[in-house]
C-alpha cells in the first residue's frame, strides 16, 4: 500500500470516529460501523427512537468537495447494503430507514446532512 493511500485511510478512520462520537452525543446508538458486504457498504448503521440511519462519512479538504463526492452509483451501492443488513436484522425492519451524510473537513466538526437522499432518486 503506497503512503498516500495508508495516508487517507487514516484520515477516514479518524473522519469515521469524529462522526460515531459526534452522533453519540446526538442521542443515537451505533449498531455497526464499516458494514461491508459484496453488494455495497455502509460507514455507520446508527439509531436514535424509531430511525435507523445509514451514514455515509466522506472526509476531503472542504465540505463542497466531500458533498460532491458522494456518486450516484455509491448512493446505490450504500441502499443495497442497507437493505442486506435489514434482511439479516428482521428485528430492525419496522424502523423509519433513511440516509444521512456526514461531512469532514479540517478544522471543523463534522456536518450532518439529515435524510441527505431518498431511495427513488437517481
Amino acid at each position: 500500500m503506497s503512503d498516500a493511500r495508508r495516508r487517507a485511510e487514516r484520515r477516514g478512520n479518524l473522519a469515521e470516529h469524529l462522526c460515531l462520537w459526534q452522533l453519540r452525543l446526538k442521542g443515537y446508538r451505533i449498531l455497526a460501523r464499516r458494514y461491508r458486504v459484496p453488494v455495497g457498504e455502509i460507514d455507520l448503521i446508527a439509531r436514535r427512537g424509531r430511525v435507523l440511519a445509514a451514514v455515509e462519512v466522506k472526509a476531503r479538504t472542504d465540505r463542497r468537495t466531500a458533498a460532491e463526492a458522494i456518486t450516484a452509483r455509491q448512493r446505490r451501492r450504500i441502499a443495497r447494503a442497507l437493505e442486506h443488513f435489514l434482511a439479516h436484522r428482521p428485528d430492525l425492519a419496522q424502523l423509519d430507514a433513511r440516509f444521512d451524510v456526514m461531512l469532514v473537513a479540517p478544522r471543523r466538526l463534522p456536518l450532518h446532512l439529515v435524510d441527505a437522499w431518498r431511495l427513488d432518486e437517481r
